[in-house]
């Protein structure tokens, strides 16, 4: 209980230094960290390799992710690119349903990527679309964060949901676990398109998004080059995830694997940018737009990477270990235990995907007479899939300062930080409350 207040007490300390007496977020984080580590017992010949690795780790991460899919939002936004794909989603769905479409463009979107390199790869579509419908770019980019946060705890062959079937023993009924994932997401989805339109009109925008298009929007460039550095990379990390679930040649499945990788997959997308700044006879600003282009991801880097030594104190302090003890305890509690797990862990260590897995690794296989799923209760393959969905709903509640698709949503959103969490952490809340609520209900109908 008192790791538990500690814990508690140090991310409130982190939410008022970062909102109410504007202290750089990374400072905030990692000061933050060393404190708590201090406090939970990491002995202090430990600390300094601890952040080593914490910072590390989340640099070799996601640093390039961010990187090349912000260069690839910028050659789209100088290019016209943006402007394109906005057109054509408009005559997908209408200039009547701006919000609607940002939803589902990135629950789609999300299913085969990550949620962080999926909102930096369509949010340039949002923005465009949000300054020719006349309306603020906010409750678009709430509506895209929520699409693509929704699949990517919920659905495989997202690397979380396919992880945590596999370690509950449903790798060979991952269909099940497909169809409640869509199913959940979407319902969860309802409250958070009223949210994003009701709270995203009363959130200022940063300054930035008034700038995001640099180019004629008179003269767009082709919607099928603009497309490409969209569609090509979530194929690749499509192909490799599938290769990963069925049986193919070794080569075939080494080199599709490489190829679905986020960095190769983003990599090669930005290659295929070419096109576009060839179109537009820009190729010699490619040195300024990639300039700005690491300007604008370098903060959101190393917020991250100190949202990852946070996450690494966490596993050193024992944190996790402390929760698992106190697991059987909690067996009435029924589904809602995994999603507490994995709420707990989510909100301490920010990776929804480490929340994922780990909170699977904790509960173990359904068909174990020893694991903790058999002393829950949970011994048949639907029970299995519902304990997956909740404890997806626990990774998603909530998305706070340590996490770091919240720094790309408020980075590549346009959003305040200090706002961020009447907007992202708040959305991210409710949507995990009302997935666990439906959880619960089915279980208590189907079990």
């Amino acid at each position: 209980m008192s790791t538990l207040l500690i814990f508690a007490a140090a991310i409130v300390l982190m939410v008022v230094a970062i909102a109410r007496f504007k202290v750089h977020p990374f400072l905030a984080i990692l000061g933050t960290t060393i404190l708590l580590a201090v406090l939970l017992g990491v002995p202090f010949g430990d600390i300094p390799d601890v952040i080593g690795k914490g910072f590390g780790g989340a640099f070799s991460g996601i640093a390039l992710v961010i990187i090349f899919g912000t260069l690839i939002a910028s050659v789209l936004e100088h290019t016209g690119g943006a402007v394109a794909l906005a057109r054509a989603v408009e005559r997908v769905v209408g200039k009547r349903h701006p919000r609607l479409a940002m939803m589902l463009i990135g629950w789609i979107v999300s299913i085969p990527v990550f949620c962080d390199s999926g909102f930096v790869l369509v949010s340039p579509i949002g923005k465009s679309l949000a300054r020719r419908s006349g309306i603020s770019p906010v409750p678009l980019m709430l509506a895209l964060a929520a699409g693509l946060f929704a699949s990517h705890v919920f659905i495989p062959p997202t690397p979380g949901p396919v992880a945590a079937a596999g370690m509950v023993g449903l790798e060979n009924d991952l269909l099940l676990v497909i169809g409640l994932g869509a199913v959940i997401s979407l319902l969860s989805l309802i409250p958070a398109y009223f949210f994003a339109g009701h709270v995203g009109k009363r959130v200022e925008a940063a300054d930035e998004t008034a700038k995001i298009m640099t180019t004629d929007e008179d003269n767009p460039c082709s919607a099928s080059l603009a497309f490409l550095p969209i569609v090509l990379p979530i194929l690749l990390m499509a192909l490799g995830s599938v290769a990963s679930l069925v049986t193919l040649p070794e080569g075939a499945t080494a080199a599709l694997t490489f190829l679905g990788k986020p960095v190769i997959a983003l990599m090669i997308a930005l290659l295929s940018c070419l096109p576009l700044l060839m179109k537009r006879k820009i190729t010699g600003q490619f040195h300024d737009i990639t300039q700005s282009s690491l300007k604008t991801a370098g903060p959101i880097i190393f917020i991250t990477a100190a949202g990852g030594v946070l996450g690494a104190v966490v596993v050193a302090s024992g944190f996790v270990d402390i929760i698992k003890d106190s697991g059987v305890a909690l067996k009435a509690l029924g589904v809602v235990f995994p999603f507490l797990i994995a709420a707990i862990l989510k909100s301490a260590q920010g990776s929804s995907t480490v929340a994922i897995t780990t909170t699977a690794s904790m509960m173990g296989m359904f068909s174990d007479s020893g694991s903790m799923m058999s002393a829950l209760g949970f011994t048949s393959p639907l029970a299995a899939a519902l304990v997956v969905m909740a404890i997806g709903a626990g990774a998603m509640t909530v998305s706070h300062a340590n996490d770091s698709y919240f720094w790309v949503v408020t980075g590549f959103g346009g959003i305040k930080a200090s706002d961020g969490y009447r907007t992202m952490t708040l959305m991210t809340l409710i949507m995990g409350i009302t997935a666990i609520i439906l959880i619960a209900l089915a279980a208590a109908i189907l079990l």
